[in-house]
């Protein structure tokens, strides 16, 4: 066979065989994504399993190089393909010569979790996240708790693309059993809520259903289950707190039930999504407000960091100010995040898709949609006389949006951002009224985030993991500058006839 990967290859063909499918594409700005493929689709495969192969083959190149040594912790989400991809991906790896450590089933948090558990510098996660079936990917790191950045993935698209392995040969692997159980036990380890609460909690039928629902049961909480049911097919949605469906039929569990909260995971596990007692669906960054006044009254004068797609209140709150909490807006994607709480030395980080962050003494400074869910819990503890409703009440008010992404193919997404950015500089240089007010702010440091004179602001950005844009719109002054904010941002992407049509609106 053939390492050095090609981009193109047909399924039922000598080549696809025979060759390293590996499309450039795949390699992202934090971790990898390709289309595997589907029985249902007709789209080509980007990925076939000898380029998985060469993909483990680059990663055990790399963490060498990197300094980091050759132990390898490897898991795999819950889909019916997952487990070959982490087979052909272990195969490269020992060929790199990497000691490999198998967690087997696993949410990605519980694979960064084994790194300091088992003493392993690197890690290699096969999953989609909340990508559809068909896709697939992987979750990398060197340096626990970070995951890789642009330079490493820079650096393993190279060492993969030009066939630039070192196969050094005496690789090792090592099942590890019982895993799951040493997870949750720490996950749950001295914390005890008192409060009786009932917990919704919602898994879309992904890997977090065996895992969530043990954990907030072992707190104390007694837990309603929605769609814990293993069943890669995702019958009902695809497990992603942030798609609207989802939330939607968490909150009609929670009405139904008389819940006192309602919580759901993505497809890995490293995100949770909140709808309160009265059947709100809160977006995550109002959550990460409510979670930074708590947090900043047990450890006044915290660190905060926010990605760009998150509210505004994180600046204006008073309880937050009084508290002495400070934030800082940073680039949308859980690797992002993830080193600038490290480099800040911030008690937590917040993004809007559901990526929160922990450090000590709360975590270990990875996203963890479980530590994220107890602490949601242990925040209502603290409060035993307000409901999830009365704390989000408590809140200033504000009109967002969900999380909107239209379409915009890999190869165009980034070229079309820089050409909006570059359509806001020159309104905002000369002067110009946009959505009905002049321009006060224009946040470059991950797409663009235009401001206007009474703070309502638009963002738009490429995605990091998928052929989409990412657009996102809050006011603090009403529903209908909310409406004329998306409407003029929509207006400047449309100039682009690149960009498609949204996955949901508002």
């Amino acid at each position: 066979m053939n390492f050095k990967p090609v981009a193109q290859a047909s399924p039922n063909t000598f080549e696809f065989e025979t060759r390293a499918l590996v499309k450039p594409t795949g390699f992202r700005e934090y971790d990898a994504r390709w289309w595997f493929g589907h029985p249902s689709s007709t789209k080509e495969p980007e990925l076939n399993l000898i380029g998985v192969q060469a993909l483990g083959m680059g990663i055990g190149t790399l963490i060498r190089r990197l300094g980091a040594g050759p132990d390898i912790v490897v898991g795999h989400d819950f889909r019916s393909y997952s487990m070959s991809i982490k087979l052909a991906l272990v195969s490269g790896l020992l060929a790199a010569g990497a000691r490999v450590k198998d967690i087997g089933l696993a949410l990605s948090p519980m694979a960064y979790f084994a790194q300091f558990a088992l003493d392993t510098p690197s890690v290699a996660m096969v999953t989609a996240s909340h990508n559809e079936n068909g896709w697939t990917g992987v979750k990398m790191g060197a340096q626990r708790p970070l995951t890789f950045g642009p330079d490493e993935m820079s650096a393993l698209k190279e060492i993969v693309l030009d066939g630039d392995f070192e196969l050094i040969g005496g690789g090792t692997y090592e099942f590890v059993p019982d895993f799951r159980k040493t997870y949750i036990d720490d996950l749950v380890a001295g914390k005890r809520i008192t409060r009786k609460l009932k917990v919704v909690a919602a898994c879309g039928n992904g890997t977090a259903g065996a895992f969530a629902p043990e954990a907030l049961e072992r707190i104390g909480c007694e837990v309603i289950p929605l769609d814990v049911e293993l069943d890669h097919t995702f019958p009902r949605y695809n497990p992603n707190p942030e798609d609207m469906k989802m939330l939607h039929a968490i909150r009609d569990k929670v009405l139904e039930t008389g819940a006192d909260v309602g919580l759901g995971f993505d497809g890995d596990g490293d995100r949770c999504g909140v709808v309160d007692n009265e059947g709100n669906e809160i977006f995550a960054d109002k959550v990460g407000v409510m979670l930074a006044r708590d947090i900043s009254a047990l450890y006044p004068n915290s660190t905060f960091v926010v990605d760009v797609k998150s509210t505004g209140l994180f600046n204006t709150d008073k309880v937050l100010a009084d508290n002495g909490a400070k934030t800082d807006y940073w680039k949308t994607g859980h690797s992002y995040l993830k080193r600038r709480v490290a480099e800040l030395g911030a008690i937590a980080g917040f993004e809007k898709s559901g990526h929160f962050f922990f450090n000590p003494p709360i975590g270990r400074g990875y996203d963890d949609g479980i530590v994220t869910a107890i602490a949601v819990c242990q925040m209502l503890d603290r409060s035993p006389s307000k409901s999830m409703a009365d704390l989000y009440r408590d809140l200033p008010l504000t009109y967002g949006t969900p999380t909107m992404s239209p379409h915009c193919d890999d190869e165009l997404k980034y070229g079309v951002v820089d050409k909006v950015v570059a359509d806001f500089e020159t309104m905002k240089r000369n002067g110009e009224t946009f959505a009905g007010q002049k321009i006060v702010d224009l946040v470059t440091v991950n797409g663009v985030r235009v401001v206007a004179e009474d703070g309502t602001w638009g963002l738009v950005r490429a995605s990091s993991n998928k052929p989409e844009l990412v657009v996102v719109v809050e006011s603090p002054v009403s529903s209908e500058r909310r409406r004329e904010m998306f409407e003029g941002v929509d207006a400047v992407l449309r100039r682009n006839p690149s960009v498609g049509a949204y996955n949901q609106t508002f």
